[in-house]
C-alpha cells in the first residue's frame, strides 16, 4: 500500500497507485482534488490533485485504457480483455514520476523535517484479472500484480547527519480476491465490496540509515489485509450511508511498507486509511483495524445541497519508534457538499477533530478539508445501472426493493 506525495512551491500531490484492483469497464474522465489544512502544528502539505482517464475500446474493443495523471507523476495501464481466456483479462503498466516516494516522518504528533526526504521512482507491472462468475449480478475477480519499481532519495530540510536509505529496486508480488467493487468518485450512491489481500515485498538494497544506521529497511516484508465496504443511498429520500472496515498485519514491515493512517483524503489511494482530525498519514502501523463511516442527509428540496457527518475509530499496533500513548485512536467530522443539476460536478468543504491527536496544547486537533471532483465525461443520471460497478441489480434482491 503505497502512497505518492510531491511538494513543489508549496503544493502538495498525492497520487494513487492501483487505482482499480480490475480492469474498469466504464469511460470515465475526472478530476480529483483535495486538500488537509490543520489548525495546529505544523505537517507537510497534504493535498492530492490528478485527473483520471479511462477508455474501454481504446484502440481495439478488447483494450482499456486507464491514465491518472497528476501534475509531477503518472500511473497507466493497458488492459487486454480476453487475453488468457475467457474471463481472463490481461493488465501491463508504467508508472513514475518527481517526488513519488517521498517519505515524512511523523512522531508523538510532530512533523520531524530533519528525518524527512524527497523519492523519485518508477515501475512497470504487469497484472492478471480473472472473473469467477460472470454470470452473476455482483463479480468475484481474482488478482495477481508482479511489479518491478525503482526509488532515488534525496534531502528536503533532511538534517545534515542523517543518511538516506539506498537507491535501489523493490519488487512485489500482490495478489487477492474481490467481491464486488467501489467506483473512483466521491461518495458513490450504491457500491458494496468484500476483500482480502497479500503483497510481498523484496528489496535490491536494504540494511541500516539514519543517525548512525538507527533505522533499517527490511530485505523482505509481507502485507496482508482485508475490506469489508457497503454504501447505499435510498431511492427517495437520497440519505446515504457509507460503512468501510479494513484491517491489515504485516510481518517486518519497516517506515517504507507499514500502513499509514491518519488525514481525511478519500480519494488519495485505494484503500484510503481515514481518520479525519489528524496529520495526513500521522501514524505507522505494523497492525490495525479500523472503522470509518459516513452519513449524508440532503438539506435542499433538490438534493444539491447535503450535510455530511462522517467518524472514524481504529487500533493501531504501531511500527517500533513510530508510537505514541494509547493504541486507541478516533476522529469526528461534519460539513457540507454541493453539487451541480447535472451531478457533474461535487465539493465539500468539511471540519475534522482528531479526538485523541497529540499536539502542543493537549490532546485533540481542528483540521479543515476541501474536496473537489468534475465529471468531464457524460451526464449522470440518478438511476442504478447494473452494467456499472456497484450498481448492480442484484441490489434490488438483497435490499428488498
Amino acid at each position: 500500500m503505497r502512497w505518492k506525495n510531491h511538494i513543489v512551491s508549496g503544493v502538495v500531490v498525492l497520487f494513487p497507485l492501483a487505482v482499480s484492483a480490475q480492469i474498469d469497464p466504464i469511460k470515465r474522465d475526472l478530476i480529483q482534488m483535495g486538500y488537509n489544512q490543520p489548525a495546529e502544528g505544523r505537517e507537510p502539505i497534504a493535498a492530492y490533485a490528478y485527473y483520471y482517464h479511462n477508455d474501454p475500446g481504446f484502440e481495439r474493443t478488447n483494450l482499456t485504457l486507464r491514465l491518472a495523471i497528476a501534475p509531477t507523476y503518472l500511473d497507466s495501464e493497458l488492459g487486454i480483455a480476453h487475453a488468457l481466456g475467457p474471463q481472463t483479462d490481461v493488465g501491463l503498466g508504467l508508472a513514475g514520476g518527481g517526488f513519488a516516494d517521498n517519505y515524512n516522518e511523523i512522531r508523538d504528533g510532530k512533523w520531524i523535517q530533519g528525518e524527512s526526504y524527497d523519492g523519485y521512482g518508477g515501475e512497470l507491472s504487469g497484472s492478471i484479472y480473472h472473473l469467477f462468475n460472470p454470470s452473476q449480478q455482483i463479480p468475484l475477480n481474482f488478482v495477481a500484480r508482479l511489479s518491478g519499481h525503482y526509488s532515488v532519495y534525496a534531502d528536503d530540510e533532511t538534517a545534515a547527519n542523517f543518511k538516506l536509505p539506498d537507491n535501489g529496486g523493490n519488487f512485489a508480488f500482490r495478489t487477492g480476491l474481490r467481491y464486488g467493487g467501489i467506483e473512483p468518485t466521491l461518495f458513490p450512491e450504491l457500491a458494496m465490496e468484500l476483500a482480502v489481500w497479500y503483497e510481498g515485498q523484496i528489496r535490491t538494497d536494504s540494511g541500516g540509515y539514519g543517525f548512525q544506521n538507527d533505522r533499517q529497511i527490511e530485505l523482505a516484508s509481507h502485507l496482508f489485509w482485508g475490506s469489508a465496504a457497503l454504501s447505499y443511498t435510498w431511492p427517495e429520500s437520497k440519505q446515504n450511508v457509507f460503512v468501510r472496515i479494513v484491517a491489515g498485519t504485516s510481518v517486518d514491515a519497516d517506515r517504507l511498507s507499514a500502513y499509514r493512517l491518519g488525514g481525511y483524503l478519500p480519494l488519495v489511494t485505494e484503500y484510503p486509511l481515514s481518520l479525519p482530525g489528524y496529520f495526513f498519514q500521522e501514524f505507522s502501523a505494523r497492525d490495525f483495524a479500523l472503522i470509518n463511516a459516513s452519513y449524508l442527509l440532503p438539506i435542499a428540496p433538490n438534493e444539491r445541497w447535503n450535510l455530511i457527518f462522517n467518524g472514524a475509530t481504529a487500533n493501531i499496533d504501531y511500527l517500533t519508534g513510530n508510537g505514541q500513548n494509547g493504541n486507541w485512536v478516533s476522529g469526528v467530522g461534519a460539513g457540507i457538499m454541493y453539487r451541480s443539476p447535472s451531478d457533474r460536478f461535487k465539493c465539500v468543504a468539511a471540519y475534522g477533530y482528531g479526538v485523541d491527536a497529540i499536539r502542543a496544547s493537549g490532546r485533540g486537533a481542528d483540521t479543515l478539508s476541501i474536496l473537489l471532483q468534475v465529471d468531464l465525461g457524460r451526464l449522470h443520471s440518478h438511476d442504478f445501472h447494473p452494467a456499472q460497478p456497484g450498481h448492480w441489480q442484484g441490489w434490488n434482491w438483497m435490499l428488498g426493493r
